[in-house]
């Protein structure tokens, strides 16, 4: 059994996720108290006593799964359950990084922190929007969004998710048009995100340029396990340049799909999606169909579904 670890992104929070890992395992309560000194802040106030709407808000959204998905790590961690290779879906990258040792705890839950500032609040003037448009060729996405774009529109894809579905990003009157769009072209459907900004495109350059100074002040190492980069869907190599990533990683699009092939040919045949929601699952799951491959797809998000993985894995 070869395990890689999957890690979310931003649109899979709830209020209250995690809280009942938080009241039975010592080893979370500690994760999110090291966090919470880290920036100053309660992480468990931002994940269970704010309106939904709230923690929404990306400065929160961010930090709040980050956390989430470090606590958990650190039960694996405790039960001996390691995995060979990981990957994220955007901010999801930094718990992969995290599990690699790239930073610290506290160093991580810093830039995480101020990652999610910077994208909420240098966001352009303006009204932005982010969509799923699922049945439909990357190819195809991409031209209709070329399409609204020709007529002014800013919109263009930015997360490669699994075969048949592409996220797109931009201003809100351009992603609607290209959403509906999309309809007419043939897409099975489409789906408006909980996010709040043109994430993954060049209207985030002012948070992007932010990141890189908060990114100097921090140590970044070589990963010591294989973690794959949203930039190209390749794993770390000694030569890159972590720091030089992460600042485009605010501003270029998200090559999952490429992640999860790439793990498949390392041999990954068990996956564990660690933090909140199933969405990732159900992306691998395509990408696997795709391929004919048949492998282990399992979550964790709470006690109910770590004793499950536990089980499965015969800890």
């Amino acid at each position: 059994m070869k395990i890689g670890f999957i890690f979310p992104g931003q649109g899979t929070q709830t209020v209250g996720m995690g809280k009942d890992l938080y009241e039975q395992y010592e080893e979370v309560r500690n994760v999110y108290k090291r966090v919470d000194n880290a920036i100053g802040a309660s992480v468990e106030d931002i994940t269970y006593h704010i309106s939904q709407e709230e923690l929404n808000e990306t400065k929160n959204t961010q930090i709040a799964i980050f956390t989430m998905s470090m606590a958990i790590l650190e039960i694996l961690k405790q039960k001996g359950i390691k995995a060979v290779a990981s990957a994220g879906l955007s901010l999801g990258e930094y718990s992969a990084l995290g599990y690699g040792n790239v930073f610290s705890l506290e160093e991580g839950a810093r830039i995480v922190r101020k990652r999610g500032e910077f994208m909420q609040s240098l966001v352009p003037e303006g009204n932005w929007a982010m969509a799923a448009v699922i049945g439909m060729k990357d190819e195809e996405v991409e031209k209709v969004c070329d399409a609204v774009y020709q007529k002014g529109g800013f919109v263009k894809a930015v997360n490669y998710n699994c075969p048949g579905q592409v996220a797109i990003s931009g201003e809100k009157v351009a992603v609607e048009e290209a959403m509906e769009l999309a309809k007419v072209e043939g897409a099975r459907k489409v789906i408006p995100l909980k996010t709040s900004g043109p994430f993954h495109t060049e209207k985030l350059a002012k948070a992007s340029e932010e990141l890189r100074k908060e990114l100097k002040n921090i140590t970044l190492q070589f990963p010591d396990t294989i973690v794959m980069k949203n930039l190209d869907g390749k794993s770390y190599q000694k030569e890159d340049d972590i720091q030089e990533i992460l600042t485009k990683h605010i501003t270029n699009s998200v090559k999952f799909t490429k992640c999860i092939e790439e793990m498949l040919e390392q041999g990954i045949d068990t996956f564990i999606e660690v933090g909140p929601g199933k969405v990732l699952a159900g992306f691998v799951k395509k990408v696997c169909k795709e391929k004919g491959i048949n492998a282990k797809i399992m979550g964790i998000e709470n006690v109910e579904t770590l004793e499950n993985v536990l089980k499965e894995l015969e800890v």
